[in-house]
């Protein structure tokens, strides 16, 4: 038995059953020759698994949304000139497979999908429009939320419209991948119809220039002129059983050492991380990334001598372009981080000034011992974890590495996220409120020491936040991204910092862009999207993203939160009641004085209106019990 992530498409004949008693000789014929000349043929260019037959229906799963959307598309166009109808539902969802079944919520809520669905469309889930291609966004039509039989939450759903005009252009891009010749020869129609028509030359040019531009726009070429790339983890090749994390750290310096070209998108270590040790094609990593370009490679570490090995593989085609093997002692491997970020960029394109490259090679620390220590410090703890543990056991690597070197900068800024991190959250329970400003002193240190660096900001965003110093930390989470624009962590402390701040439109923006650059993003991650988005006023938006939050986290209390205040706002009362209810199961301190401390939204009209909408939902106004040290969450 494997339980597993996929993506499920559910398909049934609409009035098979009618159609029978009418003329079963010819509905029976007509079926077979859908399944064999359409539903089939669809489903194994695309990946698909036909694991179930019901008669007049099938279920099958894809390794990824993306393919099953162009599944259903394909069988839908099939169906468009035969004489049966077709209803489709996707969902993305866990499931369970054994002895060749599957079967499991996912499942169930795609044939739910399904049988909502009005014959000839393709009716979607939250959790498939959010992990779907952004080109693709336009393709979508939100229906709403519908109750189904045996689920006990409303899904919320979506309509596929692949007739519309937006819609033909946001599938383009995997067609063309998949048959470049019909696009080429449009284009060429496109091109002999201008020649045809348009005599003199400047019209000729001003035409051809706009055509290009459409079809350009149509291929989804435009849509981001930055190359993505994602850097996998590396194989730790050493004989010790102990290197795992110094490995682990080598990549993820490379990664930071490339996230400071703004003229790349680079995918986020938690995103890539996730897909160790996943067999896949690199054609399918890229479209589970979204990245173009795929960094994988080896370490391997004896003694003090160094070496790695690495390569770069486009993803559209599995090409390999480039791929090199270093030899080096452990002491250098500063310049070994250096050297690959500059070689990879060299070979994605002309991207990166001189300058850049040079200022790559800035060594953070003579002492390799103390860099070694952050590296462990790294792995006990990452930021977003509730592990008081292993932020003790972090914060006591940091103290050794400063004890070896106390100019090290790095090691000051993860250092003073560890005091900040447990005075807001709580999750040591020794931590008291003015650790936040025992934090703030050592990311200013860290600045001191070294002005360009971004997770310093990053800390000092986060910290001044905490303090309801609003725009200095908006301020800080600004520089944070002006230094490394790649970096989806400073993107989304800014984005928090600009919702406490009424600048909701560019904390939505930051925030959406932060989970392009994370795409199998932390809940934290779509908590402060739904945040950004209820600021703002895009309900519809904001009920789509809290609900996903929800159908994947029932008890994450931050989407509760804002969740019950939509609700209430809407006149959904009874379930804005509901969803405070399960706030106050999950967070017993919560109450309307502790939000009104907290000033999630800052002094901003928006506030009142906010705490005025959990009354509604019969928030408390005191706790029903004390917290303990911890503060209020700080989300």
């Amino acid at each position: 038995m494997e339980r597993k992530l996929a993506a499920i498409v559910a398909g049934d004949v609409v009035g098979y059953s009618r159609s029978m008693e009418a003329d079963e000789a010819g509905t029976y014929a007509a079926l077979q020759s859908a399944f064999c000349d359409i539903i089939q043929p669809s489903l194994d260019r695309h990946g698909g698994r036909n694991f179930k037959n019901t008669g007049d229906g099938f279920l099958a799963t894809f390794p990824s949304v993306n393919d099953a959307l162009d599944a259903a598309i394909e069988i839908q166009a099939g169906f468009a000139e035969h004489p049966l109808s077709l209803r489709i539902g996707v969902n993305l969802g866990d499931v369970i497979e054994t002895d060749g079944d599957t079967f499991g919520d996912g499942v169930n809520v795609a044939a739910r999908l399904q049988a909502m669905a009005e014959p000839g469309s393709i009716y979607v889930s939250a959790a498939v429009v959010r992990s779907a291609d952004r080109n693709r966004a336009d393709a979508f039509r939100r229906v709403g939320r519908r109750r189904a039989k045996n689920i006990a939450d409303p899904i919320e759903v979506y309509r596929v419209n692949p007739g519309s005009a937006s819609s033909i252009a946001a599938w383009l891009p995997s067609m063309r991948i998949r048959q470049p010749a019909g696009v080429y020869l449009g284009v060429a129609a496109v091109v002999g119809l201008v020649a045809a028509g348009l005599a003199d030359r400047a019209g000729l040019a001003a035409f051809a220039s706009s055509t290009i531009d459409t079809v350009m726009r149509i291929s989804g070429t435009a849509r981001e002129q930055r190359p993505a790339i994602a850097v996998l983890p590396f194989d730790d090749m050493g004989e010790a059983a102990n290197d795992q994390y110094f490995v682990d750290g080598l990549t993820e310096d490379v990664i930071a050492e490339l996230a400071r070209y703004a003229d790349l998108q680079v995918i986020a270590r938690n995103s890539t991380f996730a897909m160790r040790g996943q067999a896949a094609d690199v054609r399918e990593l890229g479209r589970r990334l979204g990245a173009d370009y795929i960094v994988e490679g080896s370490a391997r570490r004896a003694g003090d001598q160094l070496r790695v090995v690495a390569q770069l593989v486009e993803t559209k085609t599995g090409a390999h372009l480039w791929s090199s093997s270093y030899d080096r002692r452990v002491d250098d491997v500063f310049l070994l981080q250096a050297d690959l970020a500059a070689e990879i960029v060299s070979h994605v394109g002309s991207y990166v000034r001189q300058s850049e490259v040079a200022a790559a090679a800035q060594r953070p620390t003579d002492s390799l011992q103390a860099y070694d220590l952050v590296l462990r410090a790294r792995s006990q703890y990452k930021h977003g974890s509730s592990d008081g543990d292993g932020l003790l056991a972090s914060r006591a690597l940091l103290l050794r590495a400063l004890e070896l070197d106390p100019g090290y900068a790095a090691a000051r800024a993860g250092l003073g996220l560890t005091y900040i991190v447990d005075a807001v959250n709580g999750l040591t329970g020794r931590a008291s409120a003015p650790e936040i400003e025992t934090g703030l002193s050592e990311a200013r240190q860290a600045i001191q020491l070294d002005p360009n660096l971004a997770a310093a900001y990053q800390v000092l965003s986060f910290g001044l936040a905490a303090k309801g110093e609003y725009q200095e930390a908006m301020q800080a989470g600004l520089r944070a991204v002006d230094l490394n624009p790649n970096d989806p962590d400073s993107l989304m402390a800014l984005a928090k910092a600009q919702v406490r701040f009424d600048r909701y439109g560019e904390a939505v923006e930051n925030a959406e862009r932060a989970r392009r650059l994370q795409p199998l993003a932390p809940q934290y991650y779509v908590y402060v999207h739904g945040q950004a988005l209820y600021a703002a006023g895009q309900t519809e938006e904001a009920e789509a993203v809290l609900g996903e939050c929800l159908m994947t986290s029932p008890d994450e209390a931050d989407c509760l939160l804002i969740w019950s205040a939509l609700l209430a706002e809407l006149g959904r009362r009874d379930e804005a009641r509901a969803a405070m209810d399960r706030l106050r199961a999950v967070r017993p301190e919560f109450s309307l004085e502790s939000e009104r401390q907290y000033r999630r939204f800052g002094d901003s009209p928006l506030m009142e209106r906010f705490l005025a909408a959990l009354a509604l939902a019969q928030a408390p106004e005191a706790a029903d019990r004390a917290p303990g040290a911890a503060a209020a969450k700080a989300s």
